[in-house]
């Protein structure tokens, strides 16, 4: 992890360091080609240099979620599309138990649009 990532994490506080950190591996477990890096002064994860989620903390409730790029091609009720057009975010709540089941099926439909061609590789 680089330098600017680790102070991201580090620099939240509890409970959302934790959740952050725990979100962070659950994302990095799911695939191997997965990679992390900071846009927008937040995490992203890339599939095989793809942009395709974001953690990030919403600035109103300052809880994390989970920013699904393609979120638009993704069926699940549990994701608000609210006024974007392309993009999905699963709220997260750091005082309760993460729906580890829901975010790994999202997270691997999402693999899924890229590695099956629905999302153009470069």
């Amino acid at each position: 992890m680089n330098e600017k990532l680790h102070d991201y994490y580090m620099n939240k506080e509890e409970p959302n360091k934790s959740c952050l950190f725990v979100l962070r591996d659950i994302i990095l477990e799911q695939d191997e080609q997965i990679t992390e890096s900071i846009k927008w002064n937040s995490p992203c994860f890339s599939y095989k240099n793809r942009m395709f989620c974001f953690l990030m903390i919403d600035k109103k409730t300052n809880q994390p979620y989970l920013l699904m790029v393609e979120g638009l091609r993704l069926d699940f009720p549990e994701l608000d599309q609210g006024n974007r057009t392309r993009m999905k975010t699963l709220n997260i709540d750091p005082t309760k138990d993460l729906p580890i089941e829901l975010l790994e099926n999202i997270l691997q439909s999402a693999l899924d649009l890229y590695r099956n061609g629905v999302i153009k590789m470069k």
